[in-house]
């Protein structure tokens, strides 16, 4: 399986982040083809206590790495990836890991 791993950094206004990401965007994640799992939530702190670098994380698996940029590819992957410039002021960092 591999998953793509989105790393969120602090938004301007935290209450509309919270509020978009819950009403549209998870639902626009949810209609993406092949999607085997989907994983999100605040990160809390690092185990230091030092701030954490990021703000929320998600993660959506599939089976394969090739699933995954079908799913991406496809117009519900394209809605979804698109969503992300409607409430991610601080930014999204992208990665893929294979599990």
């Amino acid at each position: 399986m591999v998953k793509l791993v989105v790393a969120y950094g602090a938004p301007e206004d935290t209450t509309a982040f919270d509020q978009h990401y819950a009403s549209t965007h998870i639902p626009l994640v949810h209609k993406i083809p092949n999607l085997r799992r989907f994983e999100s939530g605040k990160v809390l702190g690092t185990p230091d206590g030092a701030p954490a670098p990021f703000y929320y994380l998600a993660e959506l698996w599939f089976d394969s790495a090739q699933d995954l940029q079908a799913a991406m590819g496809s117009p519900e992957g394209e809605a979804a990836g698109a969503d992300v410039a409607n409430f991610a002021s601080g930014g999204a960092t992208l990665m893929i890991a294979e599990t």
